[in-house]
């Protein structure tokens, strides 16, 4: 197998090569390291491959590993690997070694996963470009003078130009489903709670989820089969699904009621280009037989501004407070970028009566939002505002407004993404259009 026979498969096709015996795993990985070696100079997207894991891989005797060693790459932010660095884009936590393996690490290997390495994200993933003073710029495989998205940038590109047909990411505010768009692929942020995150108790409080970047619909159904499931003492979870959800993604839907919106929240606007696909992309559900009505649930914007601000500042302390005191190094301006020293700032004089009122508030928009959902089976709104990123439009280190202000800006992209962290509802980017000068826009839709 060659470099481009390889990259036209997704995960699934590989595991059924490798079942075959028509190549080997130790063959789909070691062309994964080469595709990634020719191409992370340009891409700066892979912050570093595991040799170890390149020429052998051991599945877990206790289990039929669906995927049968093919390569993977996991996005350095959160998730464990048991003696690997995770490092989280940040100075702070530079050369940091994982003391165990996440619950959902061991669910990708028990799957046959082969975690090959580590891709880009922006530090502690507070951004929706991917870009830090450790790493430096990723860029996007469609056009190296755009950003590829954030938080889960580097996961994109990687799965985008074929280095590898599936990785890890995360999503707090949109960073699967921003980075999903700008690259052309399928982004899930699945329902609060179908994944476990243990250790950890949750994620930001709830705004956190987590699962991959694909090429293909049934890579992220089979995944999810894996991965997906409650594990004692987390604090909520899903119900689980009846079917696998690999079946489940081959099966035609019976036909559904569809709100879409071209229309943002006051003051954001959206790019003609955008509203456009938008209207197409209702359409053609319209084409394929579904009820589709202009319509959408409503929120007030400043509340969800302000409630994500102070919920992102408060974990931000916390994260910063715990790796300081674990890697014995101060939090100031030579460890951390502008953005995140002004969220620990602001969220370490903030009252706990305040953080108390921002849970609050999410309830608050949670009760406004889900009573759509009584009316439509899917909501479809763009991913993103505007067709693209530009290097440099959100790096945390340049910015030089205030917190509020970050905040503020980054809704002029991700209007549409935040929100449904707050909620916790399902949303997913799927790729449906290019743009004019010929990069990828995503359509969400969310249930």
């Amino acid at each position: 197998m060659n470099l481009t026979e390889y990259s036209a498969y997704d995960a699934v096709g590989l595991a059924e090569l490798v079942k075959k015996k028509q190549v080997s795993a130790s063959e789909l990985n070691k062309l994964a390291y080469e595709a990634g070696n020719n191409l992370n100079p340009k891409l700066n997207a892979i912050v570093e491959f595991y040799d170890d894991r390149i020429e052998e891989f051991k599945f877990d005797s206790t289990k039929d590993s669906f995927f049968q060693g093919v390569p993977f790459l996991v996005k350095d932010l959160a998730l464990m690997d048991f003696g690997k660095k995770v490092e989280a884009g940040s100075r702070l936590s530079e050369g940091m070694i994982a003391p165990f393996d996440s619950e959902l690490m061991s669910r990708y290997k028990r799957a046959g996963l082969n975690n090959i390495g580590r891709t880009a994200c922006p530090e502690f993933g507070f951004s929706c470009a991917t870009e830090s003073v450790l790493r430096g710029i990723t860029s996007n495989p469609w056009n190296l003078e755009k950003s590829p998205g954030g938080s889960s940038g580097g996961a994109a590109a990687v799965v985008a130009s074929g280095v590898v047909p599936v990785a890890h990411a995360s999503d707090a505010g949109g960073s699967i489903r921003c980075p999903a768009s700008c690259c052309g692929l399928f982004g899930l942020k699945p329902s609060r709670g179908r994944i476990s995150h243990s250790p950890a108790g949750d994620g930001f409080n709830g705004l956190a989820n987590e699962h991959v970047i694909s090429r293909s619909v049934r890579d992220s159904a089979a995944i999810l089969d894996f991965t997906q499931g409650y594990l004692a003492g987390d604090p909520y979870t899903a119900a689980p699904p009846i079917d696998l959800y690999r079946d489940e993604s081959t099966k035609d839907p019976q036909p559904l009621t569809i709100g879409f919106t071209s229309e943002p929240s006051e003051p954001y606007s959206m790019h003609d280009e955008v509203k456009l696909c938008v209207n197409d992309a209702a359409k053609l559900c319209e084409h394929l037989g579904h009820v589709v009505v202009e319509d959408s649930p409503s929120w007030d914007e400043a509340s969800a501004i302000r409630c994500n601000m102070d919920m992102w500042a408060a974990n931000c302390v916390a994260t910063t407070n715990m790796l300081s005191a674990v890697n014995n190094r101060e939090i100031d301006e030579e460890t951390v970028e502008k953005i995140i020293l002004a969220s620990y700032e602001y969220g370490s004089g903030l009252l706990s009566s305040v953080f108390i009122d921002a849970l609050s508030i999410a309830n608050q928009i949670s009760r406004q939002i889900v009573p759509f959902f009584e009316r439509y089976d899917i909501l479809l709104t763009p991913t993103l505002l505007k067709p693209c990123i530009d290097h440099g439009e959100y790096s945390m280190q340049e910015y030089s407004g205030s917190l509020q202000g970050w905040f503020e800006k980054m809704g002029e992209i991700g209007n549409f993404l935040s929100i449904f962290n707050i909620t916790g509802l399902p949303a997913m980017s799927v790729p449906l259009f290019v743009s004019k000068s010929g990069l990828p826009i995503g359509i969400q839709f969310v249930a």
